[in-house]
């Protein structure tokens, strides 16, 4: 913990359903402190960052919403800041398009939504890249996002899916977007279904399958979170 009593790592999460989970352990496990604003409680986002790192995690809300959540305004003013600062950050989902959105990519509606467990393929660039290098191609990750977005300038692309071309980036030496969830336990996957039923109704899926498929998928997904959130984890502050 730095000496002021600020915790080396920032969380911000939006909704009840979708916490940080692995994350938090592979932070403890790098024996990091961390802090975690609950902006679903009200919690307020902090105008300054005095953490070493940042982490914003996922949540139903879209860029496109800027303009009516102000705590979203506030996050990317945070962002910024820790990219000012070349403090590492670790975008998921929701995350990953704010940080692309601060660094000018454009997100949008994807063509259609993207629910479920599905396979992630590694780009060359993630041959060499920190976090990704010693992950499997392809692996398995858990998706959940309706918005997509344009590669910011200067990004490197790490991970892409056959219905998203853009799955992952990394800005800098540790910015990370990562679209996909690998936080995800058997628990938050049994948390988001049900939260989220109507908008899996609308889309013809089916909520028990998908967490029994978390079941079947947790031993692979916990080895491949641990590796990603691990190195990030580890990158120099």
């Amino acid at each position: 913990m730095p000496d002021d009593g600020s915790p080396d790592v920032l969380i911000l999460q939006h909704v009840r359903p979708e916490p940080p989970g692995t994350i938090t352990a592979a932070v403890e496990a790098a024996g990091l402190t961390s802090r975690t604003v609950e902006i679903f409680r009200g919690d307020p986002v902090p105008e300054t960052l005095n953490a070493s790192r940042l982490v914003v995690m996922g949540g139903p809300m879209g860029v496109a919403d800027l303009d009516k959540r102000p705590h979203l305004a506030r996050e990317c003013a945070l962002v910024e800041q820790a990219l000012r600062k070349k403090r590492p950050v670790l975008g998921v989902c929701l995350g990953s398009q704010l940080l692309a959105h601060v660094l000018g990519g454009n997100v949008r509606p994807g063509p259609t939504k993207e629910i479920g467990w599905g396979l992630v393929d590694r780009t060359e660039a993630a041959g060499d890249d920190p976090l990704f290098q010693r992950v499997e191609d392809p692996f398995r990750a858990f998706h959940w996002h309706g918005d997509v977005f344009t590669m910011p300038r200067d990004a490197v692309r790490l991970a892409r899916t056959p219905e998203t071309e853009h799955q992952a980036f990394r800005y800098g030496p540790s910015a990370y977007g990562l679209l996909f969830h690998l936080e995800v336990t058997p628990k938050i996957v049994a948390w988001m279904t049900t939260a989220f039923q109507d908008e899996l109704t609308a889309e013809g899926l089916d909520g028990a399958a998908l967490r029994r498929a978390a079941m079947t998928h947790e031993p692979a997904l916990r080895s491949t979170a641990q590796t990603v959130f691990g190195a990030w984890a580890r990158l120099p502050p």
